[in-house]
C-alpha cells in the first residue's frame, strides 16, 4: 500500500465492528482521521451514540449526518420494525436488510464533505468476502462509484476499503493486530437490534460476526 502518513482521510463510521476496525486502521495509515456517522432510520440510534462514544475514545473528530429520508425511499427490516428480517439470503433475490442506495448516497455525502474539507481519501468496511449478499458492498461498486464521484467533483478521490476481501475470521484477526481486538470484541456495536458487544446472538449481523470470532479464536487456540 502506498504511504498515506501526510495525508487526511475521513472514515465511513457506524461504531460497529467493520467501521471500527477500520477507523483504527486509518489511524495507522493515515495523518489525521475523522469519522463520519449518519442517522438513516435505522431500528435504533443506540449506534450513533455508541459510534460517538468510541470515536472520543479514539480521539477522532466525530461527524454526524441526518440521512433520514433514506428510510422513506424502499422498504426494508433495517428501517421499518414491522418487518422481520431474514436471517439467511433468499434465492435470487437479496435479504430485506438491504438498504437501497445506501452505500452510494454515505459515499456521495461523505464525498461531498471530503471535498469541503480538502480530503482526498474515504474509508469504508464493506466487505465482498463474507457479506450478507449486498450488491454495494461489492468491489465493482466501489470502483465504480469512485470513478462516478471523481468525475462528478472533479476531484481524484480514492475511496479504501481494507476489508474488501477480508473474511469475518480475518477482520477479528486485523483488529488483533492492529491492538484493537478486546476493544472491538466488548465495546463495538454490530448488532441489528441495538445490542452491544455480542449482541442478540439471532439477527443476521450477530449471526456472521460471532461465527467469525469463533473461528478466529478456534484458530488462536489451534497456534498454541
Amino acid at each position: 500500500m502506498k504511504e498515506y502518513k501526510n495525508q487526511d482521510a475521513i472514515v465511513l463510521f457506524s461504531g460497529g465492528q467493520d467501521s471500527t476496525t477500520c477507523l483504527y486502521w486509518a489511524k495507522r495509515e493515515f495523518r489525521n482521521v475523522q469519522a463520519l456517522c449518519f442517522t438513516y432510520g435505522q431500528r435504533h440510534l443506540q449506534e450513533v451514540e455508541n459510534a460517538r462514544r468510541l470515536a472520543e475514545m479514539a480521539d477522532i473528530e466525530f461527524n454526524h449526518l441526518d440521512t433520514t429520508v433514506i428510510s422513506q425511499l424502499a422498504p426494508n427490516s433495517l428501517t421499518d420494525k414491522d418487518l422481520l428480517m431474514d436471517k439467511e439470503k433468499p434465492d435470487k433475490s437479496y435479504p430485506n436488510t438491504f438498504v437501497p442506495g445506501r452505500n452510494l448516497l454515505f459515499l456521495t455525502f461523505a464525498a461531498t464533505i471530503a471535498y469541503a474539507k480538502g480530503i482526498r481519501h474515504i474509508v469504508t468496511g464493506v466487505s465482498e468476502a463474507d457479506y450478507s449478499g449486498y450488491p454495494d458492498c461489492r468491489d465493482t461498486f466501489i470502483k465504480s462509484a469512485n470513478a462516478t464521484l471523481n468525475l462528478a467533483m472533479d476531484k481524484q478521490f480514492v475511496i479504501h476499503t481494507p476489508l474488501m476481501w477480508r473474511t469475518k475470521k480475518e477482520i477479528w484477526s486485523l483488529a488483533n493486530e492492529l491492538g484493537i481486538f478486546e476493544l472491538v470484541k466488548n465495546e463495538t456495536l454490530t448488532c441489528y437490534n441495538g445490542i452491544q458487544a455480542k449482541g442478540c446472538g439471532e439477527c443476521p449481523a450477530c449471526i456472521i460476526r460471532n461465527k467469525g470470532l469463533k473461528e478466529f479464536l478456534s484458530e488462536i487456540e489451534e497456534v498454541k
